[in-house]
């Protein structure tokens, strides 16, 4: 066995993870990687299936020296394993994907929902400044129609911190979402509606209106009730129904605890807590120079208790300051050299 066993040791490792903890709520680009490997080692120690992926590899954690040769696990595994990393805690809930019937999800377990809210508030009000004060409209039919969304614990969240009577969720009333719109083009701040792409699409055949001063942010998916368009298509479709120069783009999945926002243009500003790099798609192995297509391998320190080292099956490019495109999904015809990754 080559890899660094896994240890489930249910006081040894509290100390270490506090101070991870720490160092993570305060982490930069300069402190990223440094901290990356240290987690690394962490999970390579305390997530048991993690710590067999790497001894599948034959690579001994103790040989990883740059955070660019830390081996991401196929987000797949999140359908068919527990990714806790240590088994001495219970999940306060667990996050779950969206499929279709019979189809395998995506199951998160989150230790500490203060530690989600911590992150995901973090994340947008660096982007957008503070949430207090803020309405925020949530437009998410799809999420709320069943159990388990993380989009949908993250907007509630930031309905709550927003702390007005005006924010809230609108599951299909859109003609309400319209009115409450139009009655908050005068405030101070600009408002937050976010919404799943198909349910802004209803609302802009529905209600076109001047949305100029709002934040429109969309967080992708037809969920089967629309043609599929491009990142392109749907934000000129409504940019034009509602007057807006930019519409907004929110990234985040089940698998993760970070977010990344794109003000305009489909270039995604990720979280403090996240980096994102490209991969070969005929060797996942090898990573690509920024500026090169390849599927996205995200590193997010927020999931310090589960996995920090996602392959996920997006397809994107990354900018030379950090900053990242999402191109499509990758094919599964174009995954080569993976057979391993069935544990």
């Amino acid at each position: 066995m080559t890899g660094v066993p896994y240890h489930d040791e249910n006081t040894g490792n509290q100390e270490l993870r506090q101070s991870l903890l720490a160092r993570i709520r305060a982490v930069n680009r300069e402190t990223f990687s440094e901290l990356a490997l240290d987690v690394f080692r962490y999970q390579a120690r305390y997530n048991s299936t993690y710590a067999r992926y790497l001894d599948l590899l034959r690579r001994d954690a103790a040989s990883v020296t740059v955070a660019t040769d830390i081996p991401h696990l196929p987000i797949s595994l999140f359908k068919t394993h527990d990714l806790r990393a240590g088994a001495d805690w219970q999940p306060t809930r667990t996050f779950t994907s969206s499929g279709t019937t019979g189809a395998a999800t995506s199951h998160h377990p989150l230790r500490a929902e203060a530690w989600y809210r911590q992150n995901a508030r973090r994340a947008f009000e660096l982007q957008y400044g503070s949430l207090r004060n803020r309405a925020v409209l949530a437009l998410l039919p799809a999420y709320l129609e069943r159990t388990g969304s993380s989009l949908v614990f993250m907007a509630d969240d930031f309905i709550r911190e927003s702390g007005r009577e005006e924010s809230g969720f609108f599951l299909d009333d859109l003609a309400g979402l319209s009115a409450r719109l139009q009655s908050l083009k005068n405030d101070t701040l600009p408002p937050l509606l976010i919404g799943v792409s198909f349910a802004l699409l209803d609302l802009a055949e529905q209600f076109s209106q001047d949305l100029g001063h709002t934040i429109i942010m969309e967080t992708g998916g037809m969920k089967g009730r629309r043609k599929e368009l491009t990142r392109a298509e749907l934000h000129g479709t409504l940019g034009e129904a509602f007057a807006a120069a930019h519409i907004h783009s929110e990234y985040g999945m089940t698998e993760l605890l970070s977010q990344a926002y794109a003000p305009r243009a489909g270039i995604f500003y990720p979280a403090p807590t996240m980096s994102v790099t490209t991969r070969d798609v005929t060797d996942p192995f090898t990573t690509l120079a920024p500026g090169r297509a390849g599927a996205i391998n995200i590193t997010d320190l927020a999931n310090l208790d589960t996995i920090s080292f996602i392959a996920t099956d997006d397809l994107g490019r990354v900018g030379e300051d950090g900053t990242f495109e999402v191109l499509g999904r990758l094919d599964a015809s174009d995954v080569r050299g993976c057979n391993l990754l069935v544990l």
